[in-house]
């Protein structure tokens, strides 16, 4: 998990530097690698688009907060084994919100009651599922 975070959050030359200063909500993400300095906060449906075999990589030096019954959704083919979502910060998914993508986090992840992912759990610290579902998508 370690050289997978390191990996990934070492990568250089973002095609998207501090998009909506952190604020993702309502919008649709394309492939490539996303950087933010702050927090990205989640507070309406994020659309990740692209083909089966595209990679977004989105690193942030602060937390991931994802509001209660919000939901990324995948379009075009892609796919969540391909999104890597990096945090050097904590992760926490509100209550019956829908997350897609592995989370690679230095500290720890909370997945609150109802909330599901497609996806991997790799934290430093702690994985807290909160009567949460989780679904290792397919290699």
């Amino acid at each position: 998990m370690e050289t997978a975070y390191t990996d990934a959050m070492s990568r250089p030359g973002p095609d998207f530097l501090e998009l909506g200063t952190g604020n993702i909500s309502g919008l649709t993400l394309a492939p490539g690698l996303y950087k933010w300095t702050s927090g990205i906060t989640v507070l309406a449906d994020v659309t990740i688009t692209g083909g089966k075999n595209d990679v977004w990589i989105f690193q942030t030096t602060g937390n991931l907060s994802m509001a209660s019954v919000q939901h990324m959704i995948l379009a075009g083919g892609a796919q969540a084994k391909n999104i890597y979502w990096v945090v050097a910060g904590n992760v926490a998914i509100g209550t019956g919100a829908h997350f897609e993508g592995v989370l690679l986090c230095k500290t720890d992840v909370t997945l609150l009651t109802r909330a599901t992912m497609n996806g991997r759990v790799l934290a430093q610290t702690a994985a807290v599922l909160q009567m949460a579902t989780v679904v290792e998508p397919p290699l």
